[in-house]
């Protein structure tokens, strides 16, 4: 079982994909350069060979660029690998998956749908620990009273507020959360 990656270019910045068995178990939001993009998805995925997307993942690609500039796409078909991922975890992602561009969800309200009321930390956890952001739109889940939260990718909570920009969920000008 051959795991590759890639990394592509997006309006935001160079992205990166990683794939085993034609699913997807890992993505990353761009570095600050493609090199620096490359290198994560090296270091996550070691065993991982840099190679061109298969032909059965190509559309996630096309929807991730897509996405990041500005048209909306559902990504829910994506099919990613959940094997090393806690239930708990694949639950909320799941919820998460929903959340469709240009809207948000809480962490509460996650946590209520997943009938857990009072486990929004723990899907706050599960969001930091997200291995596939953009296609499991971690970006659009917010803290109470829309607080962005944290936003472990290269860039923080700036990035996040820029995904949610151009998704069309706050407007242009700089927000203070």
């Amino acid at each position: 079982m051959t795991v590759g990656y890639t990394v592509f270019d997006t309006p935001i910045g160079a992205c990166g994909l990683a794939w085993r068995d034609g699913a997807v178990i890992g993505t990353a939001l761009p570095g600050s350069t493609a090199e620096r993009t490359r290198t994560h998805l090296a270091k996550r995925f070691p065993d991982a060979v840099e190679s061109p997307v298969p032909d059965e993942l190509r559309a996630v690609v096309e929807d991730v660029v897509a996405l990041l500039s500005g048209e909306a796409r559902d990504l829910r078909a994506a099919p990613l690998d959940y094997r090393d991922v806690p239930d708990f975890n694949r639950r909320a992602y799941d919820v998460a998956r929903a959340i469709p561009p240009g809207k948000v969800l809480t962490y509460g309200d996650i946590a209520h749908q997943l009938g857990a009321p009072g486990s929004a930390q723990a899907v706050g956890q599960a969001m930091g620990s997200n291995p596939f952001p953009i296609i499991v739109p971690c970006h659009r889940v917010l803290g109470a009273g829309k607080n962005p939260g944290g936003f472990s990718a290269p860039g923080g909570v700036e990035t996040k507020r820029r995904m949610l920009v151009i998704e069309g969920a706050f407007p242009e000008e700089p927000m203070l959360f």
